[in-house]
């Protein structure tokens, strides 16, 4: 699996003129340790975000969910479960590890929150969520508004599923 995706970023030139800043791959490009490939393509460590800061805010570390206050874009490409990578992926340690709160006795070893409100578009493929005690079946043009929940994506398909994120920094669910 090699993700292929391309991210134009734009800003302004001297004369304050709408330019093309970057075009290309985007700088952070990796894949987990369960297999997923992952796009960064931007983090905006602050609402209202700062369109004069000339940083690439593709290209940095970090974990699952946004800053405090601000957000994040990335794709993520699922492989099938059934799949080698899938197979052999860490439990929900790993998603701790990268800032997600993961719960005892989860039902799945992604099972994870962030506080954060994600928004998820389905681009291909299928994939199941998994939340607490249910599942919802989810294919190519579904979105999802995720609201600090529980949940886990499941790949049980033959292809990759490719979704976009946009997380948002949130005050924590009751």
């Amino acid at each position: 699996m090699s993700m292929e995706i391309r991210r134009v970023v734009t800003g302004h030139d001297e004369d304050g003129k709408a330019v093309v800043t970057q075009d290309g791959t985007p700088p952070r490009l990796t894949t987990s340790r369960a297999g997923s490939e992952l796009a960064l393509f931007w983090v905006e460590p602050t609402t209202p975000a700062n369109n004069s800061d000339p940083e690439d805010g593709g290209d940095m570390d970090i974990g699952i969910p946004p800053p405090p206050g601000g957000s994040i874009f990335r794709v993520v490409e699922f492989p099938p479960e059934q799949s080698d990578e899938a197979a052999s992926a860490p439990g929900s340690e790993g998603l701790s590890n990268m800032g997600a709160e993961t719960p005892d006795g989860a039902r799945h070893p992604g099972m994870h929150r962030t506080d954060s409100i994600d928004y998820a578009i389905i681009m291909t493929g299928e994939i199941d969520m998994l939340l607490d005690d249910s599942e919802v079946h989810l294919k190519a043009g579904d979105v999802v508004v995720q609201r600090g929940t529980y949940h886990a994506w499941a790949n049980r398909g033959s292809v990759p599923c490719r979704v976009a994120f946009v997380l948002i920094d949130a005050d924590p669910a009751r």
